[in-house]
């Protein structure tokens, strides 16, 4: 399955180009961004290298991630949306959004549509995803896809030089109706 384009309501995912480089570099490369992800700012040659990789995994067989561009209207990558395979039927979800895009839907849209597509067409049975917990963004997306919270990982991630807990949200395949808000 590659190269896939999955449409939105307001965004597409589609597997990341190498001329999204510089795109990517916006957002893995911005503090405002990272503080709340799992891994530091990166810099232009780590950005080019992430692309480079996510290209490379995408076209494997069987393919293990489903790491995608999210895309604008105009086709631009605005931020990225991550299921990772892990295990039978089961996927971590993962996804960031360009701070200079905040406040439009763009993290709500594609995590819902990520998450479909997981359940849909790739006959997940569970999702899963964590977050730190003083991101109270990205904890409403999850919450507005019906996710339900687990519990706390303690120490769960080291990021920008300190541990950092992260809080365990999941659905089921039998909990998605796919019309979440």
């Amino acid at each position: 399955m590659y190269p896939i384009t999955i449409p939105g309501r307001v965004i597409i995912l589609r597997d990341m180009r190498s001329a999204d480089a510089a795109d990517a570099l916006a957002i893995v490369g911005d503090d405002r961004v990272t503080q709340w992800l799992s891994f530091d700012s990166r810099d232009q040659a780590a950005a080019v290298a992430m692309v480079e990789g996510t290209i490379q995994r995408a076209q494997l067989t069987p393919r293990t991630e489903y790491y995608l561009a999210v895309a604008d209207a105009s086709d631009r990558m605005i931020g990225f949306a991550r299921l990772g395979l892990t295990g039978h039927q089961a996927a971590k979800l993962g996804y960031a959004i360009g701070a200079d895009h905040w406040g439009h839907g763009y993290a709500t849209d594609a995590a819902r549509t990520i998450v479909n597509f997981g359940f849909q067409e790739l006959g997940l049975h569970r999702i899963t995803a964590a977050i730190g917990p003083d991101n109270a963004a990205s904890i409403a997306v999850v919450e507005r896809l019906g996710m339900q919270f687990e519990g706390r990982l303690r120490d769960h991630v080291f990021t920008n030089g300190a541990w950092r807990d992260s809080l365990l949200y999941s659905i089921l395949g039998p909990e998605w109706s796919g019309a979440a808000a």
